[in-house]
């Protein structure tokens, strides 16, 4: 029993010291981006994306990612899309990587969409698989380029899209969009933590049309990084727009 008792207090103790170690940084950022699916036919639609993300306010670059696929539509509420994205990483905050890398990835995702009332509801579950470049110090403390390494993630999104002014969300209509996001790595390199980024996402958007709505708001972006006790705590200004475009139709 003393044995025992030891060992729970060793493991409460060593656990305590690990989250004392942790360092948990708080920055401000601000993220612009602009969205799009496409519709090629009755079920096809091509999605582009692009993403300026800027750490410290706007002065200085956090990331920049450029991400396109294709989309099937079984259903209205239903659809399967596969993709590429390219993302480049720069040395940001007070946790800055080593030297920028790019990143080329290939996703495949589920997306599931309801209405309960007048809320709208999506649940978007997507795969990753990331090749990325690293680098590293040799013996004399120069930076040098390793060969790049490969990653697998997982990701789930919950999102509620809410009309404020409307009874539903149509032309001419405010609304507030809540949405988060859990990263959790699997497979081999994930570091000490599956946890890799939380993001919690509050905006008010305008629904000019179908086809074209802007949004302003606060994302809350929250890192771990590979060692498991470096943390980015960001605080981000979200600015969105969605422009549509049907080919169908042209």
């Amino acid at each position: 029993m003393r044995y025992a008792y030891s060992v729970l207090l060793f493991m409460f103790i060593y656990t305590g010291n690990i989250y004392a170690q942790k360092i948990i940084q708080p920055q401000t950022h601000a993220w612009v981006m602009y969205v799009g699916t496409h519709k090629l036919t009755e079920n096809v639609s091509l999605m582009t994306e692009y993403q300026w993300r800027r750490a410290d306010g706007f002065n200085d670059w956090q990331q920049s990612l450029l991400r396109f696929g294709l989309e099937y539509n079984f259903h209205p509420n239903f659809s399967l899309m596969a993709g590429y994205a390219w993302v480049k990483t720069f040395p940001y905050g007070e946790q800055p990587v080593l030297h920028e890398f790019d990143e080329n990835r290939i996703f495949e995702q589920v997306n599931l969409k309801n209405k309960i009332g007048k809320i709208e509801v999506q649940h978007r579950y997507r795969l990753e698989q990331r090749f990325l470049e690293q680098y590293a110090k040799d013996a004399s403390q120069n930076i040098v380029q390793l060969d790049p390494v490969f990653r697998q993630r997982m990701r789930y999104r919950a999102m509620l899209s809410i009309p404020l002014t409307r009874k539903d969300k149509v032309d001419h209509t405010l609304f507030l969009n809540l949405n988060n996001e859990v990263f959790l790595g699997f497979g081999k390199g994930i570091g000490k933590n599956i946890l890799d980024q939380n993001r919690f996402i509050s905006a008010l958007g305008w629904r000019v049309n179908q086809n074209l709505n802007f949004q302003l708001g606060y994302l809350n972006q929250f890192v771990v990084k590979n060692d498991g006790l470096k943390m980015e705590n960001n605080h981000t200004l979200w600015i969105s727009t969605t422009f549509n475009v049907d080919f169908t139709k042209h």
